[in-house]
């Protein structure tokens, strides 16, 4: 930990953009929060350590507090662009509009394909820490509950009642999230050519070819990289 002095001395920068270095070696506070993401998906919250992270950084343990108060920091941080990467796109995807109820669902399966806007990895890397910390589980029973709460509203807005918006909305959210924690290897074509039973099953209606054509033009913009949230 910096002592107090070196806390009053340190110049005020921008979070975003500063930069710090150590002989030629520069780091941005992305450099760390990024490697600290990397760590934790790979090796696990036990190995998101301030020394380990600066010799894979090559610079020294000192220059990490440029950044942030303390590992307890980084912590809060890292569970705060967790929220944002994968609890903000499902709730903003279930909230868009939509011509019918398979058009609304189909808006959240593009958060189940594109990684960007849900990182299932990162999202199992920080359940398997709430495992040893209630207040990590505290975090992420919010973050379900905000996603659950978001799609049962979608289904609402299409006419089901609140107790099947409800439970549909689990069987949904609940179905992909085990989907992730079974770590299915399933090619995204195998994936693509069951969207019409998945459909039915989590809607109790019969896709349109307009719907499906629609979601296979979001797949088409995906594989060629132009998709975004």
């Amino acid at each position: 930990m910096p002592t107090s002095e070196q806390k009053a001395s340190r110049p005020e920068r921008s979070p975003a953009t500063e930069t710090t270095g150590d002989g030629a070696a520069r780091t941005t506070r992305n450099d760390w929060l990024n490697l600290a993401i990397r760590t934790l998906i790979e090796d696990g919250i036990d190995q998101v350590k301030i020394q380990v992270m600066a010799r894979k950084l090559n610079v020294s343990r000192s220059s990490f507090y440029w950044f942030f108060e303390s590992l307890q920091d980084l912590h809060d941080q890292l569970l705060q662009n967790w929220l944002r990467k994968n609890t903000d796109p499902v709730v903003e995807h279930a909230m868009r509009p939509a011509p019918n109820i398979n058009r609304a669902i189909l808006n959240v399966f593009e958060c189940w394909v594109d990684d960007r806007l849900f990182d299932p990895k990162l999202d199992i890397a920080v359940r398997i820490w709430a495992r040893r910390d209630p207040s990590i589980r505290a975090v992420i029973d919010e973050a379900d509950r905000r996603r659950v709460e978001a799609l049962t509203a979608m289904y609402r807005r299409y006419g089901y009642d609140e107790e099947n918006a409800f439970i549909r909305a689990r069987v949904l959210y609940f179905m992909q999230i085990g989907h992730y924690t079974l770590d299915l290897d399933e090619a995204l074509d195998i994936r693509v050519s069951h969207v019409p039973a998945y459909l039915l099953a989590f809607s109790g209606q019969e896709p349109g070819p307009e719907d499906i054509a629609a979601f296979d033009e979001f797949i088409a913009r995906f594989r060629s990289g132009e998709a975004k949230g």
